[in-house]
């Protein structure tokens, strides 16, 4: 009975995780920090690069900051054990053994990490994993002066994961020598339910890449895995990419924030020869670090996301609150949330610490900022105490409004004008006065004043507001331009204050003429659950041009869009086109075996939706759709998940023809 009680609780969603207990050793009490070779230089690593990488710690202030694991992942073996069964380390690579690169990364007060598989061989094929050896590696990595074990999946010969990482946990145990176990079993069997009594962290997803759009996935899957983690047992979303060039330096900065925020182990993967300053200072900033590292251990809850404007929210130690704003989306979003909304107590006011700028600003109770495309502001704040002694808090920047719903407010056709403003908000308990607010377009473009800040002085929560009517010309037709908004106030302490953002936007190539295949036509944007959207080719993998012939149920098609959950492409028509038919369904690029693949295919001609397939699954043969746009601005082809989350899923837009003038 009191099982049957449990499980309707669980259903009704009063419980959300079962009580977890890590193990009895006070291992990985906060995540692990360190470094892992493999995301930079996979099977292409010796002792060189590990020593190397132990010195730049230190001397490029990555131990101070925290890190303490110099871990060495797949290929350092040869591919036989010796005549005892222990394994031995590759000849070439590491001619000095594995004991003596171990006594070196010691030497540099750090700590040693080693890698295998619970499986025949591990997951690069070039030396023996660790299945029905577990005691013998075990015994071989204590000996050696290991302290940290990543322990992949690859070739298990279909054994349940329990049964083999609880064999090797037991095996570590009995060396009596302590060493962090990672379980790297890729989210397949749920080892957050489970993982606590196994390891001290687990790998929640599969492989990170060096993208926005793989990153962006794995954080959304281990989001909401928060009431898994605590001291001694955390979620792994996978290693850093900081550093190793395939994204942007918002994009990287946003990578850290969120990752700190879902206290996340904290593991370098880029080669860190090779990092640039910048993104040296993204790695060493000691005060993201430290929410990461905070003591109580929380992972942060999600509180908002909608429209792609997220709210993490994650309780510290010391009764502070870290609040992280995330913009998903390509154009400038006003982010908010409430100090009471995020867990703080009512107070006179509140410091909130610009955990990027460094500086401490006052706020009356809300936390709200103008974020960039991409990018994620970030706070660490407190209720009461000396808030008065600090600046202002004002949030403020260009703000581009979406005339067409669903339509990203980032895309400003040519010669086509729109109405764009400049805000300047007071959060703060104190008054601001004499605000600015100004736009700065680049040459050619029209824009005209339309409204100017109408106050003097902003109390708490007023505004001044600028507003333009900005107008691309008619030859900007598929470029990029960056528009430079700034606004500026007087603080009594402070004097003046000014701050410029530069905000990216698009100007859609000319609308479509005559009858074309959609994927012939310049997209004005696009976004894909995994790696780009392919032109006449299955969604493959993270590279462009990696898929496959669209092929959907066996048929084959030689045009079309390869996209995969989640994902939206948007076509520019500019009232120009008066049709659109397109055959869609989930491609056979899949593996059977999973009946894994499901999503749901939906067509909006501007705001309003022309037509849905319904759920498609990888068994279904294609569906055709067919749509009027007389009228319409944009064409939006949107793939949305089917409810079994977005492995395989897919999705092909087969034979997409658009007729228009």
């Amino acid at each position: 009975m009191r099982a049957l009680m449990m499980a309707a609780v669980v259903l009704l969603g009063l419980v959300t995780a079962p009580e977890a207990r890590a193990l009895p050793d006070g291992l990985a009490l906060t995540p692990p920090m360190g470094f892992n070779n493999w995301n930079t230089t996979g099977c292409e690593v010796d002792e060189k690069l590990i020593r190397d990488t132990a010195d730049i710690f230190v001397s490029r202030g990555l131990k101070a900051a925290g890190y303490e694991y110099v871990n060495v992942d797949d290929c350092w073996a040869e591919p036989q054990r010796d005549a005892e069964g222990r394994l031995q380390a590759h000849k070439t690579r590491f001619p000095g053994g594995i004991k003596a690169l171990a006594d070196y990364v010691h030497s540099k007060g750090l700590k040693f990490g080693i890698y295998t598989s619970a499986g025949t061989v591990t997951c690069a094929k070039t030396m023996p994993g660790g299945l029905d050896h577990e005691e013998v590696d075990a015994r071989t990595f204590a000996d050696w002066g290991v302290d940290y074990l990543k322990y992949d999946n690859c070739n298990n010969q279909g054994r349940p994961a329990l049964e083999r990482y609880t064999k090797m946990r037991d095996a570590l145990k009995k060396t009596g020598r302590p060493i962090v176990f990672s379980i790297c079993e890729w989210g397949e069997n749920k080892p957050w339910e489970w993982g606590a009594g196994v390891g001290h962290l687990w790998r929640t997803t599969g492989d990170i890449k060096d993208n926005w759009a793989r990153m962006l996935q794995l954080m959304k899957q281990n989001a909401p895995l928060d009431a898994y983690a605590g001291p001694g047992r955390w979620n792994d979303p996978d290693m850093l990419e900081v550093g190793n060039g395939g994204m942007t330096t918002a994009e990287y900065r946003t990578h850290f924030a969120l990752w700190s925020m879902m206290a996340a182990p904290l593991l370098i993967g880029a080669d860190l020869r090779k990092v640039s300053a910048e993104h040296f200072d993204i790695l060493r900033n000691e005060e993201i670090i430290a929410i990461d590292q905070d003591r109580k251990g929380v992972q942060a809850k999600v509180l908002s996301n909608a429209d792609g404007k997220w709210v993490f929210a994650k309780p510290l130690a010391n009764g502070d609150v870290a609040v992280a704003l995330f913009n998903e989306n390509s154009a400038n979003a006003t982010i908010s949330a409430d100090a009471r909304e995020v867990g703080l107590p009512p107070a006179a006011g509140y410091t909130a610490r610009d955990l990027w700028a460094r500086r401490d600003l006052q706020t009356a109770g809300r936390i709200s900022a103008v974020v960039g495309p991409h990018e994620t502001a970030l706070y660490r704040v407190k209720a009461g105490g000396d808030w008065f002694r600090h600046e202002p808090l004002v949030s403020g920047g260009l703000e581009l409004s979406r005339p067409v719903p669903g339509v990203p407010g980032d895309l400003l056709p040519p010669g086509e004008p729109v109405e764009v403003a400049v805000r300047a908000t007071n959060e703060a308990r104190v008054p601001v006065f004499a605000p600015e607010v100004s736009l700065k377009a680049p040459s050619g473009w029209k824009a005209e004043p339309v409204a100017g800040p109408r106050r003097g002085l902003l109390t708490t929560g007023e505004s001044a507001i600028g507003r333009w009517r900005l107008t691309p010309p008619p030859g900007s037709a598929g470029t990029k331009a960056v528009l430079t908004s700034e606004i500026g106030y007087w603080t009594v302490g402070f004097g003046k204050v000014t701050r410029a953002t530069d905000s990216p936007v698009t100007v859609p190539a000319a609308p479509p003429s005559g009858r074309v295949w959609a994927s012939d036509v310049a997209w004005a944007a696009e976004r894909n659950g995994y790696g780009p959207v392919e032109k006449d080719l299955s969604n493959g993998g993270i590279p462009a041009r990696d898929g496959k012939p669209l092929t959907i149920d066996g048929t084959r098609y030689a045009k079309g869009l390869g996209t995969h959950a989640s994902a939206e492409v948007v076509f520019y028509l500019g009232g120009r086109c008066s049709e659109f038919s397109v055959d869609v369904g989930i491609d056979d690029e899949k593996e059977p075996a999973t009946k894994l693949g499901s999503a749901t295919f939906e067509i909006y001609a501007d705001g309003t939706k022309a037509a849905d397939s319904g759920l498609k699954t990888w068994a279904d043969p294609a569906t055709t759709l067919k749509v009027g746009l007389t009228g319409a601005r944009y064409l939006r082809l949107v793939l949305t998940d089917g409810g079994d989350g977005v492995q395989y899923d897919r999705g092909d837009w087969a034979s997409p023809l658009l007729t228009c003038a």
